[in-house]
């Protein structure tokens, strides 16, 4: 997307903002690749972010920030959700969301972050109001029910569950045609024994949504609870044809297949169930949709997380393995097998109604693509597809045989008759559309026609072979049957229901297909496939459709519509799925000449439902003076003068970036290729045997020439007395100061495992809670005292002895930790597995306050003038207030095993770090220029690179072509963090940690912090280092000699200069009152409160819930255009801000050291 183009306001209407979401939108991709679909959906969040980033007073913002807040919920990045949909619904201006939408998809937003409560709070304020629309009433009731249903923290399960299943049946009124409503009413009444209610529930729900894989799986487990195998059988079925990774669903049809005593069959469904789990791990973030019956997402059981389950699988793994081969005097089996209850029609009941719903499915084929995640153009009466193929017990080459002991072909397995769900999609097409085929397809339609037949015709034969009919459970005694609880992680007498925490939406099958026979000159790639299906009419707008791809209306009913030939055909054009794989630049031109010259009544453009009438035109046609009118060697009043007039429209840029640069970007990495020595560069280090040489020049300027360093023998070079800072001084002082404590998965420190998944991960698995010095510190010597326990254990187990010095020597030990540490299953293996440890990691200890610390924070002052928490050079020193861990230390209290997942310093400042021992920790460190190359990882890995949580695999950096500095923190140790620098650190022992960050005065440490600030702004990221207040602190309080630093600071100095000027002539244009209001000495700066970005001189005030909140102009406007209930405020008089700007001048250069760039103001 071209900045300029934005920054026009060209065609930034409501069209606009759908074609952006077409453009990048994975929704339409009809052949669900997760890898795909990540890149389109970030694709489509960097586009809407750099709308919002180029034009923040954009009049349709709203509807960016509704499809962000939309999107990142699908990502499960919940907090920026949050964000951008509260930002969407404090907007004043018309959305296509009503504001009732909004914010029950907020409530949402609260319940499956597992703050129930809240969530339970919104709701009911929602039924509150009388004007919200049956369909939305509905969801808030089934929302509730389903709260009351799952969350013991509402109540006591007797009183609950009458409650659900109240605000069940009330939604159940307000929206009959609910089949989503109607499941979960069923799982209420299975939950309290009322097995006839909750089938009739399972029943009706299957009239009103025959798609959903959940349905079928409880049908199956009220038929099997009442021993009735064969329905049970059938109703699982059902349940993976339409989810083949439905996890819950294998795992019962292995229990049904076990008791039966079908090991063969039990073994291969146990196997694709852990399958299924991997698979929804992998896609459930891309698949999500709205659930009504969402709760907090749990932690996916697994098969190595199940002992038990493993147990099973070993053992039917070793028993056919050994077994001898059936033969035809076996005993006849029960249960069909898995491929025999594959190829079998559903029921007799719904294969009545196939022919029904094929002649409706020409209606709902477009719409089930492009809306339905239910249906998925699923025909009752055909497979979906060849079954999962048999897992072999044996060795890989060990070949399966039949019953008769004949090798069983693959092709065997289905029927070669049977048409492919991509072939019944293109006959259904073709038949609608006969009038207009070319002779070609008009061929192949009739050779789909005629298969076609030959399948119904085999269907039958088998139908009259096995008569399976659906009918309602017997009134048998229950017979308790082990079952896998996968929510509970063991075996209970209860079978598995399908798991809430996954959307029933179509998932990539767990298995490859088999070939289908002689079929491949029929087939038509997806490519094909969604072109044919994207020419139908849309049908409603695309915020309507995002709404429902999230909200319930979609799950729950398609609204049946009458579908029109001629002008509803959407041919061809920007809006068609058949064009998204073109970028936004390729169809720039056709997208305005569709707009200009299409007729007001041309169906073929997409219609917009409640589209506002205002033009996006400018009401002022004044034209902005370009950047290269201005210039730093301006003093303030001509510049004034040049921007006089500009802020009547209200159109302020807040960037510091030139108007006509693009918007910031992760830099692309160096293109020079590295061998395996470049990629395992030497950490810099230097060792300090005095103190002369710790205060040097040579030492900063050493630190300032590499991305990472550390400096050896500084404690005992400075004769710095540590133990200031160990845990029994700290316990002493002060014990019941807090203590933030993240717990963590212990594991090596070059490795990072997902034990859900038994795989090498990215996400660093992290829990947050708060205790006490004296608490954590009895934690951090028990855990001690538990190691050494451990070692003498097995060394008195063992029939040799470490020697002394390895068992006093940190790598050693580490090496040895690592090999205690629980084993994490790889892949497809299967082996009993223990749960890992667990640890817990004191951190963020804030040591700011001088009364409390005073001690501590004397004693670091004898480090060098360029390390030190407070000092004239540096940066941070002269913001004029606080910023806790940054210009204020920070201590980390750490067992062996604590991480601090990689990161880049906030606003890439620099940082000290120093151990304090008595263990050492290890670091791993990325130069600066790489950091985008790493972000680019992240996102692969489906991780937020500023709000998440990410631990680097080191063979993907290593592919990347990135370079890992590694090495070892010893006590005493100074690490030097430069500006920039990605890093991430394990503890090897146990040890305690200060570090802080400083600022130097250089060029390039001030760039980059103006470039992150910039950045954090496109990423709706806070910058808690506030660079406008910054650089005019520095202005006031330094004379500046090096030429770079001068111009970066006084460019910024001018933008703001303009923008305070064009915002106070906006505000006088509006009538609104300037009151001057000053700055109190060490007063905090302050930030918008609903973007977070930096609010500087000029603050708007409005009382939002009994306290006075802050907005930038931008978020002001969008509350009331005219700031009406907005009170202005002015910090600093315009001509303070002039002489400060006229005053802040280059000044002749003192001394060519670093150190000497800059001097306080006399």
């Amino acid at each position: 997307m071209k900045s300029v183009f934005v920054r026009k306001h060209q065609f930034l209407d409501i069209r606009f903002l759908n074609y952006l979401f077409l453009a990048y939108s994975p929704f339409w991709i009809t052949q669900q690749k997760v890898r795909v679909m990540n890149k389109l959906l970030n694709g489509a969040v960097k586009a809407f972010q750099q709308l919002l980033y180029v034009a923040p007073g954009f009049q349709r913002s709203n509807e960016v920030h509704l499809r962000l807040g939309l999107m990142f919920k699908v990502t499960q990045e919940y907090d920026s959700a949050l964000k951008h949909l509260q930002l969407a619904l404090t907007d004043s201006n018309p959305c296509t969301a009503p504001s009732s939408t909004i914010k029950f998809h907020i409530a949402h937003l609260l319940e499956v972050q597992g703050k129930i409560k809240r969530a339970k709070e919104k709701y009911e304020l929602l039924l509150r109001d009388k004007n919200i629309n049956s369909l939305l009433r509905s969801d808030i009731f089934r929302q509730l029910g389903w709260l009351y249903h799952c969350h013991d923290i509402l109540g006591d399960k007797n009183h609950r569950i009458p409650l659900a299943i109240h605000c069940l049946q009330r939604a159940i009124e307000a929206e009959p045609h609910s089949g989503q409503t109607l499941y979960l009413l069923g799982r209420c009444y299975a939950s309290i024994g009322k097995v006839h209610d909750a089938f009739i529930a399972y029943r009706n729900s299957v009239e009103k949504s025959e798609g959903n894989a959940d349905t079928w799986c409880s049908i199956g487990v009220l038929y099997q609870q009442q021993s009735q195998p064969m329905d049970a059988l059938q109703a699982y079925i059902c349940a993976v044809q339409l989810d083949k990774c439905h996890s819950a669903a294998w795992a019962n049809l292995g229990i049904l297949y076990e008791s039966c005593g079908q090991a063969r069959d039990a073994y291969a469904c146990y196997l694709n169930s852990s399958r299924g789990l991997v698979n929804q791990s992998s896609s459930e973030i891309l698949l999500e949709s709205y659930l009504p019956s969402k709760v907090p997402r749990q932690a996916l059981p697994s098969v190595g997380m199940n002992p038990r389950l493993t147990q099973r699988i070993t053992f039917l793994q070793t028993h056919l393995a050994n077994a001898p081969m059936p033969s035809a005097t076996s005993q006849r089996k029960q249960l069909l097998s898995i491929e025999e209850a594959w190829n079998l029609p559903i029921s007799a009941e719904m294969s009545s109604r196939q022919q029904q719903q094929q002649q409706q499915s020409g209606t709902q084929q477009s719409r089930s693509n492009s809306l339905s995640y239910q249906k998925n153009n699923y025909s009752p009466g055909a497979p979906q597809g060849p079954p999962p193929p048999y897992p072999s017990p044996g060795t890989p080459n060990k070949k399966l045989k039949t019953d008769n002991g004949d090798p069983k072909p693959a092709s065997a397995q289905q029927s070669s008759i049977y048409l492919t769900q991509q072939q019944l999609q293109l006959l259904n097409y073709f038949q609608q559309n006969v009038a207009t085929l070319t002779p070609a397809q008009q061929t192949v339609m009739q050779q789909l026609q005629h298969q076609y037949r030959l399948m119904q015709q085999h269907q039958q034969q088998m139908l009259s072979q096995r008569q399976i009919v659906t009918s309602s459970p017997r009134p048998v005694p229950t017979t308790a049957v082990t079952a896998y609880n996968g929510s509970s992680h063991q075996y209970s007498s209860q079978i598995v229901h399908p798991s809430r925490t996954s959307p029933p939406a179509p998932t990539p099958s767990c298995t490859n297909p088999l070939p289908s026979g002689n079929t491949t000159d029929l087939d038509v790639s997806e490519e094909e496939l969604q072109h044919l299906l994207s020419q139908r009419d849309l049908a409603t707008t695309l915020a309507e459709n995002l709404l429902k791809h999230f909200g319930s209306d979609e799950i729950d009913h398609v609204k049946e519509e009458t579908e029109t030939t001629g002008n509803s055909t959407l041919s061809c054009g920007p809006f068609s799925p058949s064009n998204v794989s073109s970028g936004v630049t390729e169809v720039d031109d056709k997208f305005k000449a569709k707009i200009k010259t299409s007729p007001a009544g041309d169906s073929r453009v997409l219609t917009i439902k409640a589209e506002p009438p205002w033009e996006m035109d400018s009401v002022d046609s004044r034209e902005k003076r370009s950047d290269s009118e201005y210039s730093i060697d301006m003093n303030a009043r001509t510049i004034l003068e040049l921007c006089k007039g500009e802020g009547v429209t209200g159109e302020i840029s807040n960037s510091l970036i030139a108007d006509n640069a693009p918007p910031p970007a992760p830099p692309e990495p160096p293109v020079h290729k590295l061998n395996h020595q470049q990629l395992l560069p030497p950490t810099p280090s230097v060792y300090l045997d005095n103190k002369k040489h710790a205060f040097s020049p040579q030492l900063q300027e050493f630190c300032l020439k590499h991305p990472i360093a550390v400096i050896r023998g500084l404690a005992s070079a400075l004769k710095l007395d540590l133990g200031l800072f160990s845990t029994k001084t700290l316990v002493e002082a002060n014990p019941d100061h807090t203590v933030e404590v993240r717990t963590q998965i212990q594991q090596p420190s070059d490795e990072n495992w997902d034990p859900q998944l038994g795989r090498k991960v990215w996400a660093c698995i992290s829990h947050r809670s708060h205790t006490t010095i004296a608490r954590y510190a009895q934690y951090q010597a028990s855990s001690f005292k538990e190691s050494l326990k451990e070692e003498r254990d097995k060394a008195s187990s063992t029939t040799y002895n470490l020697s002394d010095s390895d068992s006093k020597d940190s790598t050693n030990f580490a090496r040895r930790k690592n090999k205690n540490l629980p084993s994490v299953p790889q892949p497809g293996a299967i082996k009993s597995y223990n749960p890992p440890k667990m640890l817990k990691f004191g951190t963020n200890v804030d040591l700011s306050d001088e009364r409390k610390w005073k001690l501590q924070l004397q004693e670091l002052m004898k480090l060098p003038a360029f390390a030190r928490v407070v000092s004239a050079g540096n940066m941070l020193s002269h913001v004029g207030h606080v910023i806790l861990g940054m210009n204020t230390v920070q201590l980390y209290m750490k067992v062996p095993g604590s991480r601090t997942p990689g990161h880049q310093e906030n606003n890439n400042f620099c940082s000290i770090n120093i151990n304090i021992g008595p263990g050492d920790c290890e670091w791993f460190a990325v130069p600066d220029a790489y950091w985008g190359a790493v972000c680019a990882l992240c996102e692969k890995n489906q991780i937020n690179y500023l709000h998440g949580s990410w631990w680097p695999m080191l063979d993907d950096l290593y592919k990347a072509n990135i370079p890992v500095y590694r090495f070892l923190q010893r006590p005493g140790d100074l690490v030097w963090v430069n500006a920039g620098c990605v890093h991430w650190v394990q503890a090897v022992g146990w040890c305690n940690n200060i570090a802080w960050n400083v600022g130097p005065l250089t060029a390039r440490q001030y760039q980059l912090a103006i470039e992150r600030y910039e950045w954090n702004k496109l990423q709706s990221f806070k910058s808690i280092v506030p660079m406008l207040h910054l650089s005019w602190n520095l202005a006031r309080n330094i004379k500046v000699s090096d030429p770079k630093l001068f111009a970066l600071i006084k460019k910024c100095l001018m933008r703001t200069l303009r923008q305070c000027s064009m915002i106070l002539e906006f505000v006088k244009h509006k009538g609104v009152e300037v009151k001057f209001h000053g700055r109190g000495k060490n007063e905090a700066s302050h930030y918008c409160g609903q973007c977070e970005i930096e609010v500087f001189n000029i603050l708007f005030i409005r009382e939002q819930e009994k306290r006075h909140v802050v907005h930038c102009i931008d978020c002001a406007r969008k509350q009331s255009p005219n700031l009406e209930g907005f009170v202005c405020l002015e910090e600093y008089r315009m001509d303070e801000l002039m002489d400060v700007y006229d005053s802040f001048v280059l000044h002749p250069v003192v001394s060519a050291t670093t150190a000497d760039s800059y001097r306080l103001m006399s």
